[in-house]
């Protein structure tokens, strides 16, 4: 038999959903990074930051944004307070998230429930427990006092006007050892009017099976409620059951960016989200929502300033890439050939480990919303510098306001507010002759810059002084623009991050920084990359400066 032609077209593969009539048409999206994703080892939120995720999961089409638990923590009080006037969601719901009212207290003096009223969300998410060992040994009281505590606090926030999920914490490790005692619990909430049951998976040790049959058995049991699911990756698990309860007939996911979250994490809503869509043809986010889930999976990673995963799976860097040999050859003739979907679905691209392919599309919709004209030569000569800066470890995907005036550059812009002539930094310690200062206040430091630059013909210098290189060099560089610009009088830097980018070359490597800043209604992030962590702060710090200029008029 001869070998089939290179040329001949290649059969179609059937990539049109398995799905199957006894599951739901369409399954709800509920993203809790910022409050369970928050407690990933290694992640520390500032309220900017938060703000910043919820504007990701806003541009993915997140249905519910649990934005933390108000009252708790004055970070979450000041995130609940600004996002009144500063989050702008249209695709999202904003929830906030508490606890039952206390053992023998009474809901109209709770301060839990006060502030989940106080918060001014719509939805609230609210947790009790629903197994009977955490009942006796940590509430310490009864469990018809259990009982009493979640169908109160649902009834109270009900007639508050508030749509309410209610978070049956541990449930399957209590289903498993008091059936009776959970489901009196659940009834007990569905009776005061909960809009959600959701079943949670606490400890992470459950396994799809028994996950799947248990659901089946509420959503028999609840036919006129709705049941959700939030499970955690202690066994690597958290997705498998997942989707387990949603082939039972969950309509309502629990999850966060990227896994993140307690221990092991949660289940991974990037995952989630296509194996759902694409795979079972259940209804979740609108397909153009799909596609930004690379951009805004990467985009979240760098906030919470924790490297993307690449082997990760639909959104990571390596998630379609090929090595050489047979499979190169294959894929660059017929895509779907080493591709279980098309990656474009989830906004990722194939790549070949020898060279990345171009990204040009995606420019031509990023220069469209910024406002940007720029022609098809320019716009390819952006793509081809892009990839240069990506590889010396640039990063826009988290940095827009940098991508942005290098797209104006593209077009033609020269910005014209001010010219660098020089920068120097200096650092005096004079704690002493090499004595280690473990209270840093002790140590006496002085930190100062001095910018020179230009706006047209006037020379300006600026003197400054910080509490760091980088504080320095922002009142240097102040100064120097002093009486000029008094927009800079609004702007102000709100956040500062660095990552090594490669380790291995210890204190010479190359490091990537980002700043945050505002103005009072904007907020936006600049990036710097360099092996001197001056040179890539000021490059960061010089962006910020130039944006907020622009934006100013």
């Amino acid at each position: 038999m001869s070998e089939p032609d290179d040329q001949t077209p290649a059969p179609p593969v059937d990539r049109s959903p398995n799905y199957n009539p006894a599951w739901p048409t369409s399954v709800e999206i509920f993203d809790t990074t910022l409050r369970d994703g928050a407690q990933f080892e290694g992640i520390s939120l500032t309220v900017n930051d938060k703000l910043r995720v919820a504007e990701q999961l806003e541009d993915l089409g997140a249905h519910w944004i649990e934005g933390g638990w108000p009252g708790a923590n004055p970070k979450d009080e000041e995130f609940f307070a600004r996002a009144k006037t500063e989050l702008d969601l249209k695709a999202s719901n904003l929830v906030a998230f508490g606890m039952t009212r206390r053992a023998k207290g009474k809901v109209d003096d709770d301060p839990t429930l006060a502030n989940l009223v106080n918060a001014g969300t719509e939805t609230v998410c609210l947790v009790g427990k629903t197994w009977d060992y955490h009942v006796t040994q940590a509430l310490r009281t009864t469990l018809d006092e259990a009982v009493a505590m979640v169908r109160d606090s649902v009834a109270y926030l009900k007639a508050q006007d508030l749509r309410v999920f209610f978070d049956a914490e541990h449930f399957f490790d209590g289903y498993r050892r008091n059936p009776e005692f959970t489901m009196r619990v659940l009834e007990g909430a569905a009776m005061a009017g909960v809009d959600c049951l959701v079943l949670c998976d606490t400890n992470g040790g459950s396994l799809p099976h028994d996950i799947e049959t248990t659901v089946g058995e509420v959503v028999k049991y609840f036919s006129g409620t709705q049941i959700g699911m939030h499970t955690q990756n202690d066994t690597g698990c958290a997705l498998a059951n997942a989707i387990a309860g949603v082939r039972a007939g969950a309509t309502h996911v629990q999850g966060t960016m990227n896994g993140y979250g307690e221990r092991t994490g949660n289940c991974d809503l990037t995952a989630l989200v296509p194996n759902l869509t694409l795979k079972m043809g259940i209804e979740t986010l609108p397909k153009e929502r799909i596609e930004r889930l690379s951009t805004v999976s990467h985009a979240v990673a760098e906030i919470v300033n924790l490297a993307p995963q690449p082997q990760q799976p639909y959104v990571g860097a390596s998630a379609f890439a090929h090595k050489a040999g047979l499979h190169t050859s294959a894929i660059a003739r017929r895509p779907d050939s080493y591709e279980h979907v098309d990656p474009a679905e989830v906004g990722n691209a194939t790549r070949f480990l020898v060279s990345d392919l171009g990204g040009r599309s995606t420019l031509a919709l990023k220069a469209a919303e910024f406002g940007v004209e720029i022609d098809g030569g320019a716009l390819g000569d952006l793509s081809e510098r892009l990839k240069t800066l990506e590889h010396q470890g640039y990063f826009f995907e988290a940095a827009d306001a940098s991508l942005e005036l290098l797209m104006h550059e593209a077009a033609g812009w020269s910005q014209p507010y001010f010219e660098l002539e020089s920068y120097k930094a200096s650092v005096d310690h004079r704690s002493g002759s090499g004595a280690r200062v473990w209270n840093e206040l002790d140590a006496d430091l002085v930190t100062e810059a001095v910018v020179k630059i230009r706006i047209g013909d006037d020379r300006r210098v600026g003197f400054g002084e910080g509490n760091g290189p980088v504080n320095a060099l922002d009142s240097a560089l102040r100064e120097a623009l002093n009486g000029r610009y008094p927009a800079l009088e609004q702007m102000r830097l709100t956040d500062y991050k660095v990552r090594v980018l490669d380790s291995g070359a210890g204190t010479g490597a190359v490091t990537r920084v980002l700043l945050d800043s505002r103005n009072g209604s904007k907020s936006w992030t600049t990036i710097g990359v360099s092996p001197n962590i001056i040179e890539a702060s000021w490059q960061a710090l010089a962006d910020s400066f130039v944006y907020g200029l622009l934006h100013s008029s």
